[in-house]
C-alpha cells in the first residue's frame, strides 16, 4: 500500500523528518525498510536520511499484511456504517462480540466476521485491527482500521482523547440532574474477574451525561466517556444507584434482555481524507421501545 504527500516546507529536510511530520511512526518506517516495504522521492527509492527539497513528492510503501491463520473467518453478515480504503466502521448489534472469546463453540465475533468480508473483497491487507470495542451487549459503533498505518493515527487520537463517543443509555429510576459529571476512579472487583467497582484507589474514571426524558422507572440519558475504561458506564450508573435497564451484572432492572446502552456516535480525524469522519448509527427497535 502507498502514501504520497507533497512536501510544502520552505527548507530541505530529510526524508525521516518529512515522513514523521506526516504521522508515520518509527516502527512503520521499521516496517518499510526491514520488512518488504520502502520508501521513494519523486518515484525514486530512497533512505531515511536523503534530502527532501520543497516541493518534492516522498512516498511510503508498505508491504501487504497478511491474516492470522488461527482466527477463524466467520460469514455471518456485517452491518457497515461506513467504509473508506483506511477504515471500516461497524454498527454492532447487541449480542455479538467485538473480539473472539475463548472456549466459545462458535467464533462468529466482529474480528472473525470481518475476517470474511475482507477475503471476499479480496484486500490487500487481511488483518483485522480493531481499535474500539464494545461489551458483547452494547449496541452501536466500532472502528476497524484497515491497516497498520491507519491503526498507528488512531491509537494517537485515542491517546489524545480526540476521539468523540455519544452514548444513548437508559438508566434505572428518576434521574433529577439535567447535567451530571461523574468522576469516580475504578477497579476490577477482587470477587470478580469481569466485573469492575468504584474505588479510591481506581484509575481515573470520568463520565458526562445529559438527561434527555424521564418516569418513575427509568431515565433517557445521552453520555459522553472522558476516558475509557471497562463498563465505565455501567459502573458509574450503578454507584449512582441507577444501574442501567437490562445490565443484570449491575443490578438493573430486566426490562429488556441486554443492558440498554448504544453507541450512536462516532467522530474522528482521517488525515489521509484530510477531513473529520462522523458517523451514527440508529437507534435498535429494543431501546426505541424503551424511549416511547
Amino acid at each position: 500500500m502507498k502514501f504520497k504527500w507533497r512536501y510544502d516546507g520552505q527548507i530541505d529536510r530529510k526524508l525521516k523528518s518529512v515522513l514523521r511530520s506526516n504521522g508515520v511512526t518509527g516502527t512503520l518506517i521499521k516496517v518499510a525498510v526491514y520488512h518488504g516495504g520502502g520508501m521513494q522521492i519523486n518515484g525514486h527509492d530512497a533512505w531515511t536520511i536523503d534530502v527532501v527539497h520543497p516541493g518534492d513528492e516522498v512516498s511510503l510503501i508498505l508491504p501487504p499484511e497478511q491474516a492470522n491463520d488461527h482466527v477463524p473467518a466467520c460469514d455471518a453478515p456485517i452491518h457497515i456504517a461506513y467504509e473508506d480504503r483506511d477504515y471500516l466502521i461497524l454498527n454492532k448489534p447487541a449480542g455479538v462480540a467485538t473480539v473472539p472469546a475463548h472456549h466459545v463453540p462458535v467464533q462468529d465475533s466482529l474480528v472473525n466476521r470481518i475476517k470474511y468480508y475482507y477475503q471476499q473483497q479480496r484486500y490487500e491487507n487481511q488483518v483485522t485491527h480493531v481499535a474500539t470495542r464494545l461489551d458483547k451487549d452494547t449496541s452501536g459503533l466500532v472502528i476497524f482500521p484497515k491497516h497498520r498505518f491507519a491503526h498507528a493515527i488512531l491509537d494517537r487520537q485515542l491517546q489524545a482523547h480526540q476521539v468523540i463517543k455519544r452514548y444513548l443509555a437508559f438508566v434505572s429510576g428518576r434521574l433529577t440532574v439535567q447535567h451530571g459529571y461523574i468522576d469516580a476512579p475504578q477497579r476490577r472487583d477482587p470477587d470478580s474477574f469481569v466485573k469492575r467497582m468504584v474505588a479510591p484507589d481506581g484509575k481515573a474514571a470520568v463520565t458526562e451525561y445529559w438527561l434527555e426524558q424521564a418516569n418513575n422507572d427509568y431515565s433517557q440519558v445521552r453520555i459522553a466517556l472522558h476516558t475509557g475504561r471497562t463498563h465505565q458506564i455501567r459502573v458509574h450508573f450503578a454507584w449512582l444507584q441507577h444501574p442501567l435497564v437490562g445490565d443484570q451484572m449491575y443490578g438493573g432492572p430486566m426490562l429488556i434482555n441486554r443492558q440498554a446502552l448504544h453507541c450512536h456516535f462516532i467522530s474522528f480525524y482521517s488525515p489521509f481524507l484530510k477531513r473529520q469522519i462522523q458517523v451514527t448509527a440508529p437507534v435498535p427497535e429494543d431501546l426505541q421501545r424503551l424511549m416511547k
